[in-house]
C-alpha cells in the first residue's frame, strides 16, 4: 500500500530525510508547481513518500554543483538552511532590486559572534564599515542590527533613497496617518472611474475561466507529463479569452494606451494607471516631513513597478508593452495587465509599515547613511560633515575599519535603467555614464579594462579614509579573472578567497552559479 503524507507530515519527514528544515510551505510549493503529484480528494491533500524520495534524490544540488563548479565550493556559505522569508526579512524587501546579496552573507563577515570555522573576527560593535557600491543597502541594514556604524556610497540617486529609507528612523504613527489620507483620497479619485469596476469584473471572469480550464496544480502536472499539446491548448484558450476581453473593454470604454510614448511613464502604463500614479505622486509632494515623504516615494515606486503593462515573466526585463490578456507561462493560466494601482498601493503600504516596525525592534544606537556620489573620488569626510555630523566625528576619531561590498559585475546590469520608471516619475538625476561595468558598456576587452580601472580607483580613494589595519571584502563573480589585477593596481593583496554557491537567484537561468568573496589587505 502506498505511504501517503499530509503536507505537515511531509514537511516533518523531509526535514529528517534531508537534515535541514523543510516547511509545509516548501511542500505546498512542490505540489503547486507540479514537482510532486497531488494525491487525495474531497479537499484533502496528500503526497506520496516515494514521490518525495524520487524528487529529493534527483535534487542533490551540492553534489551536482561541486562537479560543475569545483570541489572548492564552500557550501556552508550557501545559507541553504534559510527560508526565503529569512533572506528577505524586514526592510530587505522594501523594494525589488537586481543584484543584491542576502543579509546572511553580510552578517557572516560582520558579526563578531559568528564562530563558523573558528574564523578571525574582522568587525566589532562600534566600528565603521564602508560599502562604496551600496546598492539597496544590505550592508547598512545588517550593520544597524549588529551595532556597527556604516557609510554607503552609490552613484544612483534612487539606490541612495532606498538605502536611506531602510536605515533612517521614521515616525510610524505619522507615516500611517499619511498613508491613510492618501489612500482615502485615491479612493475618492477612482470612485467615478470605470477602470476599477472593469478590473473587478475582468478578474472575476478570469478566475472562473482559469479554475475551469487551467486548474492548479493539475494543469501544470499534465503539461509537464506532456498529456496534451500545451502550445495548441493554451493558444486556443488565449484566443477565446482575448475575444471576451475586447468586448468588455468596449463595454466599459477603457482606453488602453496613452496618446504619447516618448517617456517611460507614457509607454509602460495604461492610461488609467498613469492617471492614478500622477495623482498619488502629487499627494506625496505635499507631505512636509522629508523622511515620511521618502518612505511614501519608495512605496509608490514599488507599486508602479508591479503595475507596468508587461507580462509577469518579463517584469524584471521588459520586452514590449502588453495591454491585453495573455497566457502566462510563469503562472500557468490566463493573466492580464493592471488597470488600477489601488490594491497594490494598499498592499505595499501595509507591508512597508510592518517591515519598518519589525526592523525598529532590531535597531542599535549606531549611525548609518548612504551618500549619493562617485566612489572613485568622493570626499567621504566632507560629505559626512554635511549630512551626518556624529558619524563624521566618529570617522575622524577612529577611521573606517574596512569594506564589505558587492561591486557591479562586468556588463551585467544597468543600475539606473532597472528603475527607469522611478527616475521618470520623481525626476532624479541620472548618472548612467558614471556606472562601473554597466550592461550598456557590454563585456568587451576594453569594457573589462575600464571596469578593472574603475574598481581600483574606488579602492584607492577609499583607502584614504580607512584604518591602518583595514580588511576589505568584495563579493564578485570574477569570470574574467580581473580581481588579481585590480588588487595589484590598488596596491592590495588578496589574502583569502571564499567561493560560495548562489542558490536563490531570481533570474530565469537556474543553473549552477558561484561567486567569490575576495579578502584584501594592504601589501
Amino acid at each position: 500500500m502506498e505511504n501517503l503524507f499530509t503536507i505537515k507530515e511531509a514537511s516533518v519527514w523531509a526535514t529528517n530525510f534531508l537534515g535541514k528544515s523543510v516547511t509545509p510551505s516548501n511542500i505546498a510549493y512542490l505540489i503547486n508547481y507540479g514537482r510532486v503529484n497531488k494525491r487525495g480528494e474531497n479537499g484533502n491533500t496528500y503526497v506520496a513518500k516515494q514521490d518525495l524520495i524520487d524528487y529529493y534524490e534527483t535534487y542533490q544540488r551540492e553534489t551536482v554543483w561541486k562537479k560543475q563548479l569545483g570541489a572548492d565550493l564552500n557550501w556552508a556559505l550557501s545559507f541553504e538552511q534559510y527560508k526565503e522569508s529569512e533572506t528577505t526579512k524586514h526592510v530587505h524587501r522594501l523594494h525589488p532590486y537586481k543584484g543584491k546579496f542576502i543579509p546572511q552573507l553580510v552578517e557572516y563577515f560582520l558579526d563578531s559572534h559568528t564562530d563558523n570555522f573558528k574564523r578571525e573576527v574582522f568587525f566589532r560593535p562600534g566600528d565603521i564599515v564602508l560599502d562604496p557600491f551600496c546598492g539597496s543597502g544590505t550592508t547598512l541594514v545588517q550593520a544597524t542590527e549588529l551595532g556597527i556604524n556604516a557609510v554607503g556610497i552609490d552613484i544612483s540617486a534612487f539606490n541612495t533613497l532606498i538605502s536611506n529609507v531602510k536605515v533612517k528612523k521614521v515616525n510610524l504613527v505619522e507615516l500611517q496617518s499619511c498613508i491613510n489620507d492618501i489612500s482615502q483620497w485615491l479612493g475618492t479619485f477612482t470612485a467615478e472611474q470605470s477602470n476599477v469596476e472593469f478590473e473587478l469584473k475582468l478578474t472575476e471572469y478570469l478566475n472562473r475561466y482559469n479554475n475551469k480550464y487551467f486548474p492548479s496544480p493539475e494543469f501544470k502536472i499534465r503539461a509537464r507529463r506532456k498529456d496534451f499539446d500545451d502550445k495548441t491548448y493554451t493558444a486556443e484558450h488565449e484566443a477565446i479569452v482575448l475575444k471576451k476581453y475586447h468586448e468588455v473593454v468596449e463595454l466599459y470604454g477603457i482606453k488602453l494606451k496613452q496618446n504619447k510614448s516618448e517617456r517611460f511613464l507614457d509607454k509602460w502604463f495604461v492610461e488609467s494607471v498613469r492617471e492614478e500614479i500622477d495623482f498619488v505622486s502629487e499627494q506625496i509632494k505635499r507631505v512636509k516631513s522629508v523622511e515620511i515623504r521618502d518612505v511614501l516615494t519608495v512605496i509608490l515606486s514599488r507599486t508602479i513597478r508591479s503595475c507596468r503593462a508587461t507580462t509577469h515573466a518579463d517584469l524584471a526585463t521588459l520586452v514590449e508593452p502588453v495591454t491585453t490578456t495573455y497566457y502566462c507561462a510563469k503562472h500557468g493560466k490566463i493573466c492580464k495587465p493592471l488597470f488600477t494601482i489601488v490594491s497594490w498601493w494598499e498592499r505595499y503600504a501595509t507591508d512597508t509599515v510592518k517591515r519598518l516596525a519589525e526592523f525598529d525592534k532590531l535597531r542599535t544606537d549606531t549611525e548609518q547613511i548612504c551618500l549619493n556620489g562617485d566612489s572613485t573620488n568622493i570626499d567621504i569626510l566632507a560629505e559626512l560633515e554635511k549630512q551626518n555630523k556624529p558619524l563624521a566625528e566618529l570617522a575622524k576619531k577612529q577611521k573606517i575599519r574596512g569594506i564589505f561590498s558587492s561591486p557591479p559585475y562586468v556588463g551585467l546590469i544597468d543600475y539606473h535603467e532597472q528603475h527607469a520608471y522611478a527616475y521618470d516619475l520623481f525626476g532624479f538625476e541620472r548618472r548612467d555614464a558614471q556606472e562601473i561595468g554597466a550592461m550598456h558598456k557590454k563585456q568587451s576587452k576594453q569594457a573589462q579594462a575600464d571596469y578593472a580601472a574603475g574598481i581600483a580607483d574606488v579602492l584607492r580613494n577609499a583607502r584614504k579614509f580607512l584604518a591602518e589595519d583595514f580588511d576589505i571584502f568584495l563579493v564578485a563573480n570574477d569570470k574574467y579573472n580581473l580581481y588579481p589585477q585590480i588588487a595589484e593596481s590598488a596596491n592590495l593583496q588578496i589574502v583569502n578567497q571564499y567561493k560560495r554557491p548562489v542558490l536563490n537567484r531570481t533570474e530565469k537561468d537556474k543553473g549552477a552559479y558561484s561567486e567569490i568573496i575576495f579578502h584584501l589587505r594592504k601589501v
